[in-house]
């Protein structure tokens, strides 16, 4: 039911319990608006704001403010975004981290994890750093995994300046948004996924596609890696 609710939300992510409960009795499934809640809450979905909640704030960790607003952001390297998004499996449900480029929306690096800490997190941006060096901004939301001290520490040693969202505002990360519902739509939800194995392989097969076959209209039909490393090599040439 979980993954059917998550499958719904994906594609409506405006829809509440109330509509994905209508929404799913009219597929046949038959389900209340109580339980589709409780589910909800339990996964942490929530339509406020089109934003699933994977990632929660803590209390005592320090926020930063927003740096990207009316900021030209036209070469890869000069920000970089990380979000977290549910995957569905059969006997439950794990965490995917991505590190992407937001100039050229290349994913650097990914972690999948069947907890919420911070942990895989963290080890997906060092891989990022280690593999392309540092960004010069670091945007993500004000979860506890962004605000605690080893993703803070890993940032601040490499010399990376922290951006984060304002609560509960999806738009301010919305590139990293778009890529999840792809991941999803395109990949998770065709296939039915058992287990970690079996998702890991999944999604590293779609996101290969998508670094180096999938063009975008705004990346002149560039795939993301072909737009990365020509703006590189006109960095460099610069």
């Amino acid at each position: 039911m979980m993954k059917e609710i998550d499958r719904v939300f994906t594609k409506y992510p405006f829809f509440g319990s109330r509509q994905i409960a209508a929404y799913l009795r009219r597929d046949g499934i038959a389900v209340g608006r109580h339980r589709v809640r409780r589910l909800m809450a339990k996964m942490g979905l929530e339509a406020i704001y089109k934003r699933p909640r994977t990632s929660q704030p803590h209390p005592q960790h320090p926020v930063y403010p927003y740096l990207l607003r009316k900021m030209v952001i036209d070469r890869p390297n000069k920000v970089w975004c990380a979000d977290i998004t549910f995957i569905p499996v059969r006997h439950g449900f794990l965490y995917l981290v991505a590190i992407m480029d937001w100039a050229t929306r290349k994913v650097l690096s990914r972690r999948l994890s069947n907890t919420v800490h911070a942990d895989f997190c963290v080890e997906a941006l060092r891989e990022a750093i280690d593999k392309f060096g540092p960004s010069e901004i670091m945007n993500t939301d004000q979860g506890s995994q962004f605000t605690g001290s080893a993703w803070i520490t890993t940032l601040t040693e490499a010399g990376v300046r922290i951006s984060m969202d304002g609560r509960g505002r999806c738009m301010d990360n919305i590139f990293i948004e778009r890529f999840w519902r792809s991941l999803k739509q395109e990949a998770v939800y065709l296939e039915e996924i058992a287990d970690g194995f079996q998702a890991r392989r999944v999604i590293d097969r779609w996101m290969a596609f998508y670094n180096t076959e999938r063009p975008h209209s705004s990346l002149e039909r560039r795939t993301p890696r072909e737009a990365y490393w020509h703006g590189r090599d006109q960095k460099l040439a610069a």
